[in-house]
């Protein structure tokens, strides 16, 4: 549940604690009639503040949908683990060649052929403002025995969920 004004620190470390190995978030953003558009981003970095960073060309439909409306929101998905994750936030579109340079891995070069002093390449960052995860144990014992449970009993099978302030 949504906790005021105060950072929950437990729920955000183990929020982004569950995103860690997740290598691709869904990034969705408004248009301007409100259609929600979404689009896979590989997930970069989360620097100390919190703040997720990702790489993107400067001319792109979703730079356009954030400087019109910049509430953004990042899905994570990991069936294997079954482990999901969705945070809300403030997107900002950056060209700051410093960072750019800090956060360059060489595998961009897939998305962006001319490397890191391509002009068009820039930084996604979004600070997030709230996040929910929900968390099952990975077992596929586990898991049939949670079915089976729920089958017999009807009650849900037991996934840890929380919702976290990350303003």
């Amino acid at each position: 549940m949504h906790q005021g004004n105060h950072r929950d620190h437990e729920g955000a470390k183990k929020l982004f604690e569950l995103t860690k190995d997740v290598k691709v978030a869904m990034l969705t953003t408004a248009d301007q009639d409100g259609t929600l558009n979404s689009r896979p981003m590989w997930n970069n970095d989360i620097d100390e503040n919190g703040d997720i960073w990702f790489f993107t060309k400067l001319h792109s439909p979703k730079t356009a949908e954030i400087s019109r409306d910049n509430q953004v929101n990042l899905a994570y998905s990991d069936p294997s683990s079954q482990t999901y994750v969705s945070i809300a936030g403030k997107a900002e579109v950056i060209r700051d060649q410093a960072l750019i340079d800090a956060k360059w891995q060489e595998s961009l070069k897939t998305w962006f052929p001319n490397g890191k002093n391509d002009p068009e390449v820039g930084l996604i960052r979004i600070h997030p403002e709230q996040g929910e995860y929900w968390d099952s144990p990975s077992s596929t014992m586990v898991h049939l025995y949670g079915y089976v449970k729920a089958t017999l009993t009807g009650e849900s099978p037991k996934t840890e969920t929380k919702k976290v302030n990350l303003a």
